[in-house]
C-alpha cells in the first residue's frame, strides 16, 4: 500500500470517527451540566425529568449546523469509500472540500454554542459538547489526509512526462 492509499484510508477512518461523534453529540442531552440536571440541543433535564427546549435562535442554528455537518460527513465518507474502491478518482477534490466544509459547519455550531453559554457561572460543558469538538478535529484531519493524497497524485502526474536521471 502506497502513501497515497494510506492517506486516503486514514482520512476515511477519521471521517468515520467524526461522523460517529457528530451524531452522538447531536443526539444526546449532555452539552451542559448545571446544578440538578443537564441539557443538550433539544431537551433539558432537571432532577431526572426531561422536557423539550424552548425555541432559541442560537440553539436552532447550532442544531441545524450539527445536522448538516453529519449529513455532509456521510456524503463525504461515501465519496471517500468510492475513491478507495477505485470507482471515483474524479471525486478527490469534492471529497476534500466536503470534509473541510463539514469542519466549518461544526466550527460554526460549536463556537455559537460556546458564546451562548460561556459566561454562565453555574453551567459547565459536558461530554456531548466535547465530542463535538473532537469530531471537528477528526473532520479537519480527514480533509488534510485527502488533500495530501491529492497533492501526491498531482505531483506524480506533473513529473511523469519529464525525463529524470538520478
Amino acid at each position: 500500500m502506497g502513501v497515497k492509499r494510506s492517506l486516503q484510508s486514514g482520512g476515511t477512518l477519521f471521517i468515520l470517527l467524526a461522523n460517529i461523534l457528530t451524531v452522538l453529540s447531536t443526539a444526546t442531552n449532555y452539552w451542559t451540566r448545571h446544578h440538578g440536571g443537564h441539557s443538550g440541543l433539544w431537551q433539558e433535564c432537571n432532577h431526572g425529568i426531561c422536557s423539550n427546549m424552548l425555541c432559541q435562535t442560537t440553539l436552532a442554528v447550532t442544531g441545524v449546523c450539527m445536522a448538516l455537518a453529519a449529513g455532509l460527513g456521510v456524503v463525504g465518507m461515501v465519496m471517500a469509500l468510492r475513491i478507495l474502491c477505485h470507482q471515483g478518482e474524479s471525486l478527490r477534490g469534492q471529497t476534500t472540500s466536503a470534509f473541510f466544509l463539514c469542519g466549518l459547519l461544526l466550527l460554526i455550531a460549536l463556537v455559537g454554542y460556546t458564546v451562548k453559554n460561556a459566561w454562565k457561572h453555574d453551567v459547565f460543558f459536558s461530554w456531548s459538547y466535547f465530542s463535538g469538538w473532537l469530531a471537528l478535529v477528526f473532520s479537519i484531519l480527514a480533509g488534510f489526509c485527502f488533500l495530501l493524497a491529492d497533492m501526491i497524485v498531482q505531483s506524480t502526474d506533473a513529473i511523469s512526462g519529464f525525463p529524470v536521471c538520478l
